[in-house]
């Protein structure tokens, strides 16, 4: 799972840009498409959906075509799909809305496919109290999510950052630097937790399962691509939604399904079961409606939309947390004039009613 925001992609959106090829991908009525994807356990059934056919099944329903592409590089995927080489890609909601939103790309939540429940901790040394992690030095991926379940955490025990020194740590290092006696303190994701977790004296204080629902992974589309071309929308939902179909259960061929996936995680299985085991899969499309319909995403949004802002990762010309408007079923969170991030449970209703 490599979930990672890095301040120069979202404080400096625009000179990152720059930097970029010209979007390959024009707006309008068109017929192929390009959706990008990288490792997360979340994320792995767009793989063997497209291996599996039912991603080009879904399409020529609509007589489409769509191309699923692998990028290793998270925060890579992201800045490609800002800068329009690519009509979705799949992110979190704190990305989708400090890098494309941001960065002025109008972009769709499609489909909410979970939320981690679990897959994210904080982990102590010889503690077994979360409020022991007061003056200690934490190692994590700064402005990541898992900078965002730092603070989430240090609030349910009345601490604030100032409370701790962030030491800013590749999650390449987390797990060599955990076996040093200098770090008390670490803040990391599946399978790092994991692996963190079964050394001694390693002691899991807080995890995603405390804040279920905020950090939520999506399938993110280009606003204007997808109102344009709503067959995209109907291909990839009606796709998804097969496969989710298809990984669940205890019969023979979801665990085969489960065994595909992971083999792409790297793992097998038992490993990939085990991510799926903290992770709140919506298998079902009518629970990722209610979930959107909810007014609890309103209250999410604000709160990752505040720590955005306060770390800087609105770019600098946002003059508070609202600068970047996001939309729910429930309303706007922010500047009204400005909605750049929008949560929309339209298609996903029309595969819960079997309308796809």
């Amino acid at each position: 799972m490599t979930r990672i925001l890095t301040a120069c992609l979202s404080a400096a959106a625009l000179l990152t840009l720059a930097t970029l090829p010209k979007p390959a991908l024009a707006a309008g009525e068109r017929d192929d498409f390009k959706v990008c994807w990288s490792i997360y356990v979340g994320w792995i059934p767009w793989q063997y959906g497209d291996a599996q056919g039912i991603v080009d099944k879904w399409a020529d329903k609509y007589d489409i075509s769509i191309d699923v592409v692998q990028i290793n590089d998270y925060i890579e995927s992201i800045n490609q799909y800002t800068a329009g080489q690519y009509d979705g890609c799949t992110m979190t909601n704190m990305d989708a809305l400090t890098i494309p939103a941001a960065g002025g790309v109008d972009s769709t939540a499609l489909i909410v496919g979970d939320f981690s429940d679990g897959n994210d901790g904080v982990v102590l040394k010889d503690n077994t109290d979360l409020a022991d992690i007061e003056g200690q030095n934490v190692n994590l991926v700064e402005l990541s999510v898992s900078h965002y379940l730092l603070a989430r955490a240090l609030e349910s025990v009345g601490l604030s950052e100032r409370d701790v020194t962030v030491v800013n740590t590749s999650d390449a290092d987390l797990v060599a630097a955990y076996q040093t006696d200098d770090v008390t303190s670490v803040v990391t994701w599946n399978p790092l937790l994991s692996t963190l977790t079964a050394q001694p004296g390693a002691n899991l204080v807080f995890d995603s399962s405390k804040i279920p629902g905020e950090i939520i992974d999506l399938m993110v589309v280009n606003t204007d691509t997808l109102e344009a071309n709503p067959k995209l929308g109907k291909a990839l939902v009606g796709a998804w939604y097969e496969i989710m179909d298809l990984m669940q259960g205890d019969g023979d061929q979801a665990k085969q399904a489960r065994a595909a996936m992971g083999e792409i995680a790297g793992t097998d299985r038992a490993g990939f079961e085990a991510q799926l085991d903290a992770t709140r899969m919506f298998y079902d499309a009518g629970e990722a409606v209610s979930f959107v319909n909810s007014p609890d995403l309103n209250t999410t949004m604000q709160r990752v939309a505040e720590f955005s802002f306060e770390h800087g990762l609105l770019g600098d010309g946002a003059p508070d947390a609202g600068f970047v408007g996001v939309q729910t079923p429930s309303g706007v969170y922010g500047s009204e004039g400005n909605v750049q991030l929008r949560f929309d449970p339209t298609y996903m209703k029309m595969a819960a009613d079997g309308d796809l």
